[in-house]
């Protein structure tokens, strides 16, 4: 049976990585913007992020928009593949004779 990722399995984990891999290679969002995206409190999303953040799927940058404070949030490489062999997996969970003639 295939293994599904525990890091991006949870539920609020899967939304976050499924909505910053809409954005293109290397874009980022902010913290408010995705937060609002994902109707999350803070305090939620930070945790999540920080776990994400611990497994190298996610980097966050924090830096200034004039006075302002910003935190920046992407997906790195290592996450955008995992998501897609998440993905991958999940198919094959619904339908195993997919992956096999894709094969």
């Amino acid at each position: 049976m295939t293994e599904l990722d525990p890091v991006i399995h949870a539920q609020a984990r899967l939304r976050v990585v499924a909505s910053l891999s809409a954005l293109g290679d290397g874009d980022r969002i902010t913290f408010p913007r995705l937060q609002e995206l994902l109707a999350m409190t803070a305090g939620n999303l930070s945790v999540h992020l920080r776990k994400l953040e611990d497994a190298g799927y996610v980097e966050i940058s924090k830096t200034h928009r004039g006075r302002t404070p910003a935190t920046l949030v992407r997906l790195s490489r290592r996450g955008r593949l995992a998501f897609e062999e998440y993905t991958e997996a999940i198919r094959t969970l619904l339908d195993p004779t997919s992956s096999k003639e894709q094969s």
